[in-house]
């Protein structure tokens, strides 16, 4: 079953939007841009903004180009007629810098969009020196881009009757995922001891 007809079957089934979330890597194939403008909402990444910062960031596999994904991207706003919603993933040090964000202003240009969504590592990155945003540089970087920072928005419904901290939050991320920022808004609202955990 193709993307297309995947799309379409979910349709079938019900009448909420398809949101569809991609890394983009393939948009350049025409055949796949028309499969993909069935969902409602596509939302691909933009995480570089040339070759050298793709082999570093998107470190794709074979021959995957910058060139490629980007001229993709590029055709894929101008042909679909849904909501796009782009993410750029940004790291403190690695592209955060105010090179960077030039560069990602001048790509964002070429693109026709509807959002921009800005997001930082939360979970535990393949490399050690990869490293989240402070709120204060994604602040800066969300004004600069017009963008909108998605992982250092906190959730506010996270409750425990459990007493112990660790028990609680165990507890909880059974049920419901938690980024590092939850859980500290967790642990501030029970004025715990170990918010240390997550300096």
């Amino acid at each position: 079953m193709g993307l297309g007809e995947l799309i379409d079957a979910i349709k079938q089934r019900t009448g909420k939007p398809v949101a569809l979330i991609t890394n983009g890597a393939l948009l350049y194939d025409s055949d796949l841009r028309q499969e993909a403008a069935k969902a409602e909402i596509v939302l691909p990444t933009l995480d570089a903004y040339d070759e050298a910062s793709f082999r570093k960031i998107n470190r794709p596999f074979g021959q995957i180009s910058f060139e490629r994904v980007n001229a993709g991207l590029i055709a894929f706003s101008e042909e679909y007629e849904g909501q796009l919603w782009l993410e750029i993933m940004l790291m403190a040090g690695i592209n955060d810098d105010e090179e960077s964000l030039s560069k990602y202003e001048q790509a964002l240009k070429k693109n026709k969009y509807d959002r921009l969504y800005l997001n930082t590592p939360v979970r535990p990155p393949a490399e050690a020196e990869v490293e989240v945003l402070s709120y204060e540089a994604m602040n800066r970087a969300a004004a600069r881009l017009g963008g909108i920072s998605i992982d250092l928005l906190v959730s506010k419904g996270f409750h425990s009757e459990i007493e112990d901290d660790y028990e609680a939050i165990l507890s909880i991320i059974k049920r419901h995922p938690m980024n590092q920022f939850e859980i500290r808004s967790f642990l501030e609202s029970r004025n715990s001891q170990r918010i240390a955990w997550i300096m």
